[in-house]
């Protein structure tokens, strides 16, 4: 398999800097800081003790919103429907309950 192209590394650099901007503008999603919200909760989900019926669901949807994040303005109702099925998986346990609210009010930033 070849390296990416120069047109395939000129779009990585266009979103980069689609990224950038979008964290200056007072107005748009902070992509950063919902970035760093579900790595926390990724964290904090990684370290429960105990048993938890859908940790499967909520790994997966933490990978999920992390993937979306990378690629640049993540789709609200895509967001929305991450966050319904984590709040299901994980809402329940109080310790993980700061994490998902700041992954909450970062998703409500899109809309």
């Amino acid at each position: 398999m070849e390296g990416p192209t120069a047109v395939e590394g000129a779009i990585v650099v266009e979103e980069l800097c689609e990224d950038s901007r979008t964290a200056g503008d007072p107005g748009a999603p902070d992509v950063g800081g919902l970035r760093r919200a579900v790595d926390r909760l990724r964290r904090q989900l990684a370290v429960l003790p105990g048993e938890l019926p859908d940790r499967a669901v909520a790994d997966e949807e933490l990978a999920a919103l992390a993937a979306m994040t990378v690629r640049g303005r993540p789709e609200a109702a895509r967001l929305r429907r991450s966050l319904l099925l984590l709040t299901g998986a994980v809402g329940s346990v109080s310790a993980l309950s700061p994490a998902l609210s700041e992954v909450r009010a970062r998703i409500e930033g899109f809309g």
